[in-house]
């Protein structure tokens, strides 16, 4: 669980030192998209922004390794809390009450799930999982396609529940890839899934935050990410809680989804304030 918490931090805090950098890049001369991640490449924030996705990704790999998707998938959504404690200091962003409190629930569902949570399932995943793993990856691309030519907030909630698909294919590929040997990862269907969901999972999302409402993608996005994984290590890949303790990880992954839900609007660091 640790793992997953330090992958949460990472995430969250990596989201406030990117939208500092590129705010600072924005300023100082013309160009489009291009130019603005060329100057924010020279941002140190930026940098460490990376650097922090990259810690992040790892820590994310070996929590589901050691603990339930259902798991990983709550302490991630937790991210969200991060950037918010972290954009209230960095960028004097001013949190409500019930933005406070939601941060608050956020921690309180992740201790639930700390004490309920039992280790990862023990069952290997079927030949037949590996491919519905990739076939979702790919349903995950088609939905960008049909939701790029929408508009509204339906846009933006079909583009942010694909990218929650997309890196929620990641979670069950992680555990469907049980041998890194050259020749076995080259033939496992989980591998082509786990690139192929990742990749349109960040263009998804990208689309999603420049084009449309960032509290309705991220709310997509949360939801796509957590609960899908969540019953595929459930009923296919064993994951279990602690003797007589299943109710409790329940209400912990709903109080910290609930949690994050309440602080949608940090899936990209808001505007600083005062």
């Amino acid at each position: 669980m640790l793992c997953a918490l330090g992958a949460a931090v990472c995430f969250g805090t990596a989201t406030v030192l990117q939208a500092i950098a590129t705010r600072e890049a924005a300023t100082p001369g013309p160009g489009g998209d291009a130019a603005l991640l060329l100057r924010a490449l020279r941002q140190w924030r930026y940098l460490a922004g990376l650097a922090l996705d990259g810690l992040g990704f790892l820590l994310q790999i070996a929590a589901l390794r050691s603990i339930p998707i259902y798991a990983v998938g709550a302490a991630l959504a937790a991210s969200l809390a991060v950037t918010a404690v972290v954009a209230a200091r960095l960028l004097h962003v001013r949190l409500s009450g019930l933005e406070w409190a939601a941060v608050g629930v956020v921690c309180a569902g992740l201790g639930m799930l700390g004490l309920a949570s039992g280790a990862e399932g023990d069952r290997a995943g079927s030949t037949a999982l590996k491919y519905a793993t990739l076939a979702t990856a790919v349903v995950v691309l088609l939905l960008g396609l049909v939701g790029g030519r929408m508009s509204g907030r339906g846009r933006a909630l079909v583009l942010g529940l694909g990218a929650g698909f997309g890196f929620g294919v990641v979670a069950v590929s992680v555990r469907l890839i049980d041998d890194l040997a050259p020749a076995t990862l080259l033939t496992n269907p989980a591998t082509y899934a786990l690139l192929i969901g990742g990749g349109a999972a960040f263009i998804l999302l990208t689309s999603a935050l420049q084009r449309g409402s960032v509290t309705t993608a991220t709310a997509g996005l949360v939801i796509g990410e957590t609960v899908g994984p969540a019953l595929v290590g459930v009923i296919w890949l064993g994951d279990r809680t602690r003797e007589g303790l299943a109710w409790l990880a329940v209400l912990g992954f709903v109080v910290a989804i609930a949690g994050a839900l309440a602080l949608t609007r940090f899936g990209e660091a808001p505007v600083e304030e005062g």
